[in-house]
């Protein structure tokens, strides 16, 4: 499926820029960039997910915005969770202010402001939200065979 493909090539970019581009440039923007591709691949993901419902009749219209979509997925069952929760964190901290703490050294750490606390991303917990959409993406694959 088109959509499944679409989410697998930001999948893609989202582990170059990990791998390569971070190991070499360590900047907040890097870390920034794969967050973004890895909400482009939840948000295909979600439509695709949504399409199959959508066909098998389980749901009768598919929303237009992508938030209003992850949290219809939210709404129909527990499966799709830990994925909706995820997805909403990285929404989250898209649009949040940041700070930047060792840019440029070895433990470059982009500092969210989130609701009056502080998430801490660091290289680890950016590899953590990848192997999540990685899973996500085997996860609907199996659920659309």
């Amino acid at each position: 499926m088109e959509l499944i493909d679409n989410a697998k090539e930001e999948l893609k970019r989202s582990d170059h820029l990990i791998y390569v581009s971070l190991k070499y440039t360590r900047t907040c923007d890097i870390i920034m960039n794969t967050i973004l591709r890895m909400i482009e691949s939840f948000d295909f993901l979600n439509l695709a997910l949504l399409e199959h419902l959508k066909e098998k009749k389980k749901i009768p219209e598919i929303p237009s915005s992508a938030l209003n979509r992850a949290e219809l997925l939210n709404e129909l069952d527990k499966k799709y969770k830990s994925f909706m929760k995820l997805y909403m964190l990285m929404n989250k901290i898209k649009s949040a202010e940041f700070d930047r703490r060792e840019e440029y050294r070895k433990h470059v750490t982009m500092i969210v402001h989130l609701d009056r606390k502080e998430l801490e991303i660091t290289v680890p917990v950016l590899q953590e939200y990848f192997e999540k959409t990685k899973e996500f993406v085997t996860f609907v694959e199996e659920e659309i065979s």
